[in-house]
């Protein structure tokens, strides 16, 4: 998750009641609409990559065309979309981290179960804290911290990853461990965007948005070339939410949402991403929860909460 209007770091401490809310409510959207993501990859029936090039291509679309309309001329959607020469390296190197962790998730996803790819992938909350820390120099109140560890194992019971991984049953597939180790690479890559944007400072809404869409369109064209272009219909429909929802929409959410929030604050609510991917994967694809894994869900939503209610700070 990459702030696209991130405030300079420990700015969010002098911020209202209200803009915080207002913060916290657009972040905990955006993630909610993340939380639906495997529903489309899944109908998309495409490779990673060119699973990653059509969320970028059409994600580039939806941004720039929404950036133009609020900047109502060419002239200001240049100005928007320029971050100036000392910023441009490090917009560069966000936007190849955040494309680095989509496609290693999609990658992931094939070699080992999607939750047990949720909870590793989750384990980004506790970097960010930790990055936050050393090298924001952000204070975390232990409080804050208990409640991302609570969480985390809410939702290690709520995707049964302990019965998944118990001794008694057997040995992992092939590429198991690789997928395992992907995942984990991909939380470090996103959870360093997320540090690193709040230390870059205030973008124009939406601009670090549209150079990550921007730089995979740019890059990943051979993706769908190479491994064929999809069968023109659902698949394109597919495909074209992943960019217009879960990049323009959702990234719009939390980019706003973020840039209200300090680091911790942003760490909790991240959670709300699988908790929502838990309830539309037994829903949709009618995967029967146990009573440890309804469990584990209350418990993430009640550490979540009491991860916002903690002292007077953003």
């Amino acid at each position: 998750m990459v702030p696209a209007s991130a405030s300079p770091a420990g700015s969010a401490r002098g911020l209202s009641s209200a803009h915080r809310l207002d913060g916290w409510i657009a972040f905990f959207l955006g993630n909610a609409l993340l939380g639906t993501i495997g529903v489309f990859v899944h109908e998309a029936q495409a490779a990673p990559l060119t699973v990653t090039w059509f969320r970028c291509a059409f994600g580039l679309i939806g941004l720039t065309l929404w950036m133009a309309w609020r900047h109502r001329s060419w002239s200001g959607l240049r100005r928007g979309l320029w971050v100036g020469w000392a910023a441009l390296p490090w917009v560069l190197l966000l936007s190849g981290l955040m494309l680095a962790s989509w496609w290693l998730f999609f990658t992931a996803i094939q070699q080992v179960p999607t939750g047990v790819a949720v909870v590793l992938f989750h384990v980004q909350p506790l970097w960010v804290l930790l990055l936050g820390a050393w090298w924001l120099k952000e204070s975390v109140p232990r409080q804050r911290v208990v409640s991302v560890l609570v969480a985390m194992v809410g939702l290690v019971l709520a995707t049964g990853v302990a019965e998944g991984v118990a001794p008694s049953r057997g040995s992992h597939a092939p590429g198991y461990w690789v997928g395992v180790g992907l995942c984990l690479i991909g939380a470090l890559c996103t959870a360093t965007v997320t540090v690193v944007a709040k230390r870059l400072g205030a973008l124009p809404l939406g601009t670090l948005a549209w150079w990550q869409c921007a730089l995979g369109a740019a890059v990943l064209w051979v993706a769908p070339v190479g491994h064929g272009w999809p069968a023109w219909g659902v698949s394109w429909a597919w495909l074209g939410g992943l960019g217009l929802i879960h990049t323009g929409l959702a990234y719009t959410l939390m980019y706003a949402g973020m840039a209200r929030l300090a680091t911790a604050r942003v760490a909790v609510l991240q959670f709300a991403y699988p908790t929502v991917a838990i309830v539309v994967d037994w829903l949709y694809f009618q995967h029967t929860l146990g009573g440890w894994q309804l469990g584990g869900m209350v418990l993430m939503l009640i550490s979540m909460g009491f991860g916002q209610k903690l002292g007077r700070g953003p």
